[in-house]
């Protein structure tokens, strides 16, 4: 359920956002509650991060109008920025800056930052603190760009692809730290392509397209329905001739390869529709693997309702 708009961390209504004849973002409306996190879903090009940095202040909407922690975050900008923490996409950093400066110096801007070297030890940047900006890895940019975000004791942070460019280890990290400011009552607006990360992370989920809101929901209310009984994922060798496997199945099956190696059938599943799915890859040298039947993923839900044709 979205959260009354008068108590909202996060209220846009009628949102719109023209750059020449691209409608980038198309009259959106978003609320998020305090100390939620949100993730907000969407194909590239969808309307993510413009209605990210609308909602930050970075951009004025053409039409509508948005509320952050009470504020209007172009014109009382200078009032909503000490309460928020932004971590943008692209870095943003000086190349020659060492990480300990770059974040000392972000701590030195606040009223009551938290301190440096228990973020740098936290996010695991101890042994690269010393380093210079451009000398680091993709993953350890994201974390410090995390930090510095994070440092000023934000009451809303705004997250854009956070764990890009980490390793598993750091994405666990980033993941328990989302959680435990989730805990502490911070708000998380959350930008990502990983449906995983959106689905372990976040208390609702916005699917945007063409900069509009497709669905907005729990994951458990996105991925529920009677489609989860009709149903059956498998994994086998990558690029199998579908249209050959559809031959063998019933007419009302369609099958799509949802990422290499990984597909979805679905129809009337019942013993039958598996037994010849498993027979028709063995006949056809490959091995039918993790047979299941289930609900829907949040990424199932996603590829339906914006395409699964690759995008630029």
């Amino acid at each position: 359920m979205t959260p009354d708009a008068e108590h909202a961390a996060v209220r846009a209504h009628g949102l719109t956002k023209r750059f020449g004849e691209n409608l980038a973002v198309a009259d959106i409306d978003l609320s998020m509650a305090h100390g939620e996190v949100l993730a907000l879903l969407g194909p590239n090009g969808a309307g993510k991060t413009t209605t990210a940095e609308l909602c930050e202040g970075f951009l004025s909407p053409d039409h509508g109008q948005v509320l952050v922690l009470g504020l209007d975050p172009v014109a009382q900008g200078p009032r909503l920025r000490p309460r928020i923490g932004v971590m943008p996409q692209g870095g943003g950093a000086y190349p020659g800056v060492r990480a300990e400066e770059m974040l000392r110096l972000i701590a030195s801007c606040c009223a009551a930052p938290l301190d440096p070297a228990w973020l740098l030890e936290t996010l695991g940047l101890n042994e690269v603190r010393s380093t210079q900006y451009k000398r680091l890895s993709g993953g350890q940019q994201q974390r410090l760009s995390l930090a510095c975000a994070l440092v000023g004791r934000p009451e809303l942070v705004f997250l854009d692809e956070p764990t890009a460019g980490m390793d598993a280890h750091a994405r666990n990290l980033v993941w328990e730290l989302i959680t435990a400011l989730r805990s502490d009552g911070v708000g998380v607006l959350l930008t990502t392509h990983l449906m995983d990360e959106a689905e372990t992370l976040a208390d609702r989920v916005v699917i945007v397209d063409h900069g509009r809101v497709l669905a907005n929901g729990t994951p458990a209310e996105l991925t529920a329905g009677e489609e989860r009984l009709r149903e059956l994922h498998f994994r086998s060798r990558p690029k199998l001739d579908l249209d050959l496997l559809l031959a063998a199945l019933p007419e009302d099956c369609a099958a799509w390869e949802t990422r290499p190696g990984q597909y979805l059938v679905r129809g009337e599943i019942d013993p039958q529709t598996i037994s010849t799915v498993a027979s028709w890859c063995a006949q056809h040298g490959a091995l039918a693997d993790e047979l299941r039947l289930g609900r829907r993923s949040l990424e199932d839900v996603f590829l339906d309702l914006t395409g699964r044709e690759l995008r630029a």
